[in-house]
């Protein structure tokens, strides 16, 4: 045997399982087919600029990021918490009073503040405000039908939340479950989200640390069941192991063992160059901040395909040269990417400057940023498929940084129990404390 444990794939779920079994003594290597781990959470340097691969954002209030992540490490640079919204008549801004009460005159005048809108959508989200249980023991719907039987009607709902949640969810139909944009509300509500001083990557950079043995730009063709356990079949020689986790997104894990292949929801992010101020207030040096452009912003007008833009050197300086701006600007991928200069207008219109001096960098095209989250909402499927095969990931949890923590250390729990034999549970295998089913944004989404 080369290993006790095989880790198909070297994203956040498939690191922190191979951490959480080297922890306790159990030999892993971890086999990934890209030039550097992350999975979906890879950071490019692009012409001194640091351009994640889509526009990702970490909450720091994650239960499983609090107690598995050094996020001081990090050097989070925060978003201010809140949204901005491109109106007619100019950008509006709606901030969390409790973080932002500087900003509690502007959310008052930004024409949002209706009372019968905002108790509405208070008494929609109220379950998220209870026990994590109980608001998963309620009955689910998809959102759109979930707002509209609770009255939840209105600019509020048209202009702000529906366009936020797009970004979010990566869909604008409003197929997504509800109890689960319930559970990102409560997330939003407990924490501040921003972004690595160094990019997203930092994130799982930091959990590889922990695994001695990862070897990149090795592609796992299949798996083979042996007198032994178990056999990967790569290009190259074949690594033998007593068990076996696949750790990729669901289509590719779907391909080597016998899930059911879960639906994505897709993402475009292109991301630009500017060497002027791309909003009024804008930052004009390498650590000047802006409180309208530090901000995520939505179309309130939906006048295009752009579901939300944001300067990212507003909150992280450090993404761009000094005095260069960065702005990411993020579209749903449909069935064709959206054209670029239409893309670039709605940006523009947005951030209220003139894009086109705008020098795009790159775009990314992310078409399985994260699994659907559809009604009734299931928050853990099985990862043990029995024989001494297991699969991880955020499709078999919440569809999140937290989902895919938890689903690492879930796997490694059950790895190690099929491990040990029927004597009986390992110590430690119980729940952990923390690791309960809190989402948040999605990897490629805004919030």
């Amino acid at each position: 045997m080369d290993c006790d444990v095989v880790v198909v794939g070297a994203g956040v779920a498939g690191l922190e399982c191979a951490r959480s079994l080297h922890e306790r003594g159990v030999s892993v290597c971890v086999l990934e087919a890209a030039d550097a781990v992350g999975g979906r959470i890879r950071t490019d340097h692009v012409d001194g600029f640091t351009v994640d691969r889509g526009f990702q954002l970490l909450n720091p209030a994650y239960p499983a990021v609090r107690r598995r992540v050094d996020v001081a490490a990090l050097e989070l640079r925060p978003f201010l918490p809140g949204v901005a919204v491109r109106r007619d008549a100019g950008l509006a801004l709606l901030a969390d009073p409790r973080r932002a009460p500087s900003r509690l005159g502007r959310t008052l005048a930004s024409g949002y503040a209706r009372p019968g809108e905002l108790l509405a959508l208070a008494r929609w989200a109220a379950p998220a405000l209870g026990p994590v249980d109980r608001l998963l023991r309620r009955p689910d719907a998809p959102l759109g039908r979930s707002l509209t039987d609770a009255g939840v009607h209105g600019a509020v709902r048209r202009e702000v939340l529906e366009p936020f949640l797009a970004g979010v969810l990566a869909e604008d139909v409003g197929a997504t479950s509800a109890q689960f944009v319930r559970l990102l509300v409560r997330s939003f509500l407990l924490g501040t989200p921003g972004v690595p001083a160094a990019g997203m990557a930092a994130l799982p950079q930091q959990l590889a640390r922990g695994v001695p043995d990862v070897r990149l730009g090795v592609q796992v063709r299949g798996l083979e069941r042996t007198g032994a356990g178990q056999r990967v079949l790569t290009d190259g020689d074949a690594v033998t192991s007593r068990a076996v986790v696949v750790a990729t997104d669901g289509p590719a894990a779907a391909q080597l063992v016998p899930i059911p292949a879960p639906s994505m929801n897709g993402l475009v992010t292109h991301w630009y160059a500017t060497d002027q101020p791309p909003s009024a207030g804008a930052p004009t040096g390498p650590t000047a901040r802006s409180s309208t452009s530090s901000v995520v912003v939505v179309d309130g007008r939906r006048r295009g395909p752009v579901v939300n833009a944001a300067v990212m050197t507003a909150s992280a300086p450090t993404y761009a040269p000094t005095g260069m701006h960065l702005v990411a600007v993020t579209c749903l991928l449909g069935a064709t990417p959206p054209d670029e200069a239409t893309v670039r207008r709605q940006a523009g219109q947005m951030l209220g400057t003139d894009p086109r001096p705008w020098n795009e960098l790159t775009r990314h095209l992310v078409p399985h940023a994260l699994p659907a989250q559809v009604p009734p909402l299931t928050v853990r499927r099985p990862v043990d498929l029995g024989s001494g095969r297991f699969v991880c990931g955020d499709h078999r949890d919440t569809a999140s940084t937290q989902g895919a923590l938890v689903s690492g250390r879930r796997t490694a729990a059950a790895v190690r129990r099929w491990l040990r034999g029927p004597d009986g549970p390992v110590p430690g295998d119980g729940p952990v404390p923390g690791d309960g089913p809190v989402p948040g944004p999605a990897r490629r989404s805004a919030g």
